[in-house]
């Protein structure tokens, strides 16, 4: 970039065309290779560059804009960390509404919590049995297992879940 100063969206330009890949592929290490995100985190840190564009000194404008978008990449990852984890579609397909009682609600976002605080095998050995309805025999046909074993998952998997919910506040039988 020249030692002039560029107005508007030539700045931009300017800016993108000789910082743009680099700057991509270092925020997108910073993302575990999540390119979307990285491109917004670029576009941001272009977009301070123009709004700073009178402060900025053309001779460190490179760090300048890395450091901007490695902050920017951490205020990112701990809004995501700050937010409740999501839910897929598949994992409760009936979750209750307000509408079908506040208590329920409440019952099924602990449910919920609980589950999601479980290991990745206990919380499917659950779904499937609790949720989709199977028996231990027809969970060890599916998961091609001695059916002995799918019950001892069965078991430990509910005292693991028993045990996450006490955590919460919930008494069990």
């Amino acid at each position: 970039m020249g030692s002039t100063q560029l107005p508007g969206e030539e700045l931009i330009r300017a800016l993108y065309a000789e910082h743009g890949s680099s700057l991509l592929a270092f925020v997108q290490r910073l993302l575990n290779g999540d390119r979307a995100a990285a491109e917004d985190i670029v576009q941001e840190t272009l977009l301070r560059a123009w709004r700073h564009s009178a402060e900025l000194d053309v001779e460190r404008v490179r760090p300048w804009l890395f450091t901007t978008a490695r902050h920017l990449v951490v205020d990112a990852l701990r809004a995501r960390d700050a937010r409740p984890a999501e839910a897929s579609a598949g994992e409760l397909p009936n979750v209750p509404t307000i509408d079908g009682g506040a208590d329920a609600a409440l019952n099924a976002a602990i449910v919920l919590d609980a589950l999601r605080s479980l290991t990745d095998p206990h919380r499917a050995i659950l779904i499937d049995y609790f949720y989709r309805g199977r028996t231990a025999a027809e969970i060890a046909v599916e998961r091609d297992m001695p059916p002995g074993t799918a019950r001892s998952r069965v078991y430990y998997a509910m005292r693991a879940m028993r045990l996450a919910l006490q955590e919460r506040g919930v008494d069990g039988p």
